[in-house]
């Protein structure tokens, strides 16, 4: 399915390790290229967080225009083609068939608002 989230409003999606691929996918997330983290920014994604536990990997990220915004901008980017080229062989499965993420659906969620009494 075909998502499209608003300006700001955050996003999670799975990815899938090959068996024994999460000390490498580690080791290349400890160093993430600097050029990659530019275009990362000036694409317009922010508060991009990346969660492991073992085989199993979680993005959630923000894009200040909307996700398809930002994702447009790094589909075009020579950087991340050459970074998901390098890592590809660590991954089982990243999308669906038609090419989507294997997006996270939010279920719950507690927003502590600080404008309210004790």
């Amino acid at each position: 399915m075909k998502r499209d989230p608003k300006p700001g409003e955050p996003v999670m999606f799975l990815y899938r390790l090959r068996p024994g691929a999460g000390p490498e996918y580690d080791r290349w997330h400890a160093a993430v290229w600097p050029e990659l983290l530019a275009e990362i920014e000036a694409a317009g994604f922010e508060d991009y967080q990346i969660w492991r536990h073992e085989e199993i990997v979680i993005s959630r990220l923000r894009g200040r225009n909307g996700y398809r915004a930002a994702e447009a901008i790094m589909q075009a980017s020579a950087i991340q083609k050459r970074w998901t080229a390098t890592l590809s062989h660590l991954f089982e499965s990243y999308e669906t068939s038609d090419g989507e993420p294997l997006w996270l659906d939010e279920v719950f969620r507690l927003a502590v608002r600080p404008d309210r009494d004790a």
